[in-house]
């Protein structure tokens, strides 16, 4: 640390001013005030509680989110504001130094909220004022750098996704002349595994059953290995490689079935049952990506009923070798966005961790 810097608390340095409520009926889209939550603007309203820009800190809700306010503007009660001697302190550098404390570490309580005492016991070292402006506009010319690259790492990124995406929109928008255009039930009959009643489930078990919830993700429920044979044997159950979709819910989400012992929530998860003499279930698996599903409205929530499902349109090549040959492309493409993605996903990455390095190494005063 050098000579003249100083060892304070933060509450020797800031002060952390509750919010207050604003009422709805003086909110509006168009207010002249930016009206602040816990983790930004949320609001706008002609009135303002506060005449000076400041900082906010998220009080309650998304606690120890740190954001600059306008000049004018109203912190609500899941807020602090802060409130500080401009003569000994730069607005710029405490916001600096308040987003470098991981402040949401010490929110505490069923819904969390940050004790205001306990930021102002956070030791930190602090310059006089003129340094503290010296290393704020090092700080803007470094993170206007960073952010710059940043936003070019993100639109590269975005546009990866755009030339893949863009290619398989064209594979179903514009068939060739030796394309079929069909009903999904004209490829096979919508079905679903039998139903599986509460009482025939436990927390742990030999089969694992997928509910909508835990549909592609960690099975919270299982049934017997008795009930699983019986069931797969006697009713409806998909044959490896089937595609499974959500039919409630997120519509449509996709697992491909891989022949491993499991069971899958009757209705809410259903397969096209697929014999690929048509259509290979791997092109099933990429067209579903792209299907409008139109599933019907209930009073609560989307449901995809069989009716629904059978009336889709799907356009494919009538020559199987065609459709391995889509996919052989559509998988090159997917490997290189891929490869691309985990690229440019690293430079977002390694410019984060560079913007915490130079806020870690302008607060050691080595700027």
């Amino acid at each position: 640390m050098k000579h003249n810097w100083e060892i304070k608390k933060l509450g020797e340095v800031l002060n952390l001013e509750y919010g207050k409520p604003l009422p709805d009926e003086k909110r509006k889209p168009d207010g002249l005030y930016p009206v602040y939550g816990a983790n930004g603007e949320k609001d706008r309203t002609d009135y303002y509680f506060h005449d000076k820009k400041s900082i906010i800190v998220g009080r309650k809700g998304s606690a120890g989110e740190i954001n600059l306010t306008e000049a004018r503007f109203w912190p609500l009660d899941v807020t602090y504001f802060v409130t500080f001697n401009e003569k000994e302190y730069n607005l710029q550098f405490l916001y600096h130094l308040l987003s470098k404390q991981n402040l949401p570490k010490l929110a505490k309580g069923v819904k969390p909220g940050i004790n205001r005492n306990e930021v102002y016991s956070i030791e930190i070292t602090i310059p006089p004022l003129s340094e503290q402006k010296r290393i704020v506009a090092i700080l803007d010319e470094v993170f206007a750098g960073i952010k710059k690259a940043k936003e070019n790492a993100e639109r590269n990124l975005a546009n990866a996704k755009e030339v893949f995406e863009s290619y398989l929109n064209g594979v179903f928008a514009n068939p060739g002349e030796d394309w079929e255009i069909k009903t999904l039930g004209d490829i096979g009959k919508p079905s679903m595994c039998k139903r599986i009643l509460k009482h025939q489930t436990s927390i742990s078990g030999e089969i694992p059953f997928y509910k909508i919830g835990t549909f592609g993700k960690t099975p919270d429920a299982f049934i017997s290995k008795e009930i699983y044979n019986e069931y797969r044997t006697k009713y409806s159950f998909p044959k490896k490689g089937d595609i499974l979709i959500s039919a409630s819910g997120t519509i449509g989400r996709r697992v491909r079935y891989d022949g491993e012992p499991a069971f899958f929530q009757d209705s809410n998860i259903v397969w096209i049952d697929n014999d690929e003499k048509q259509v290979l279930n791997d092109y099933l698996y990429v067209f579903y990506e792209f299907c409008n599903w139109k599933p019907s409205k209930g009073a609560t929530i989307s449901r995809l009923y069989n009716s629904d499902l059978t009336s889709i349109k799907i356009v494919y090549p009538k020559s199987i070798e065609e459709q391995k040959n889509i996919l052989k492309k559509i998988n090159e493409l997917s490997t290189e966005t891929k490869r691309l993605e985990g690229i440019y996903r690293k430079k977002i990455e390694a410019l984060e961790e560079m913007k915490k390095a130079v806020l870690e190494k302008a607060f050691r005063g080595e700027m």
